[in-house]
């Protein structure tokens, strides 16, 4: 490798040799859309975790591999004449002009406000709305829940459904309401766990976890970034508990309870 800055065009060039059918790569030969869906999301779990780590060292890297996979689903596109690279940057472009008629105020690249004029950020926010309810419309889906894919996280979903009730009226006027629904829910939850209902245990579980990440939302929190933070912090202090275990010469099994308890208690505190 030599210190050349590549470009763009360099990676689009690469793309075309890579799946070029005499010469190319046999792996990304037989890829598909539907068969790199799971690196797709492989990729963006890997700058989240980069970012959250703050390892900024590597996250060129990992923005690099992320942008790789939309290179790739652009060459796909191109060799089936559904689109090509350029079709995908144009239309983001276009998108992107349309949703800020507050910085771009003819609808052109090119055009801007006047200075010291300071946009509404409630009226950015309506219009955005109503921009992206016209595009609904257009592409025949009357729901406002309609765009919101059944893919993402459980959690992240949950709280894109109910940010997008509540900017359209449905929610509670206060975060008491939700604190309120949640003694609620975990009630109902008491009793199919007394009844012993597995379906009814389930249901009780996803409404108290549903309030939940309306909850974070109400107290301005994401809540999949929440969870995951509480998860890291389980591991971090998990793995203390393995190392002092394991100093003293035993395992986790062989220790009690009562002593794992301690050592979780000497985690929290460290």
């Amino acid at each position: 490798m030599n210190d050349k800055q590549h470009s763009l065009d360099n990676l689009l060039y690469l793309m075309r040799r890579l799946r070029d059918p005499d010469t190319g790569c046999p792996w990304d030969l037989k890829q598909t859309f539907e068969t790199i869906v799971p690196y797709t999301l492989e990729e963006v779990y890997e700058v989240v975790d980069t970012i959250e780590r703050e390892d900024y060292v590597h996250l060129k890297e990992e923005l690099g591999d992320l942008l790789f996979q939309v290179v790739f689903y652009g060459q796909l596109g191109e060799e089936q004449d559904l689109f090509c690279f350029d079709d995908i940057i144009t239309t983001l472009v276009e998108k992107l002009v349309t949703r800020h008629p507050h910085v771009f105020p003819e609808g052109t690249l090119t055009s801007s406000r006047e200075d010291g004029v300071v946009p509404d950020e409630t009226q950015i926010k309506q219009t955005w709305e109503s921009l992206k309810s016209s595009e609904r419309k257009e592409k025949g889906r009357s729901s406002v829940l309609a765009d919101i894919p059944e893919s993402l996280p459980a959690l992240t979903r949950a709280s894109k459904l109910q940010k997008r009730a509540a900017n359209h009226g449905f929610d509670w006027p206060s975060i008491s309401g939700v604190v309120d629904k949640l003694d609620e829910e975990t009630t109902e939850l008491k009793m199919a766990l007394q009844q012993g209902d597995k379906a009814n245990i389930e249901e009780e579980l996803g409404d108290l976890m549903f309030t939940m990440a309306n909850l974070c939302r109400h107290a301005g929190v994401d809540a999949e970034t929440t969870l995951r933070k509480s998860s890291r912090k389980f591991e971090h202090r998990f793995q203390h508990i393995e190392k002092s275990v394991a100093d003293r010469g035993k395992t986790l099994t062989e220790t009690s309870l009562n002593e794992l308890d301690q050592l979780w208690n000497e985690a929290k505190q460290l």
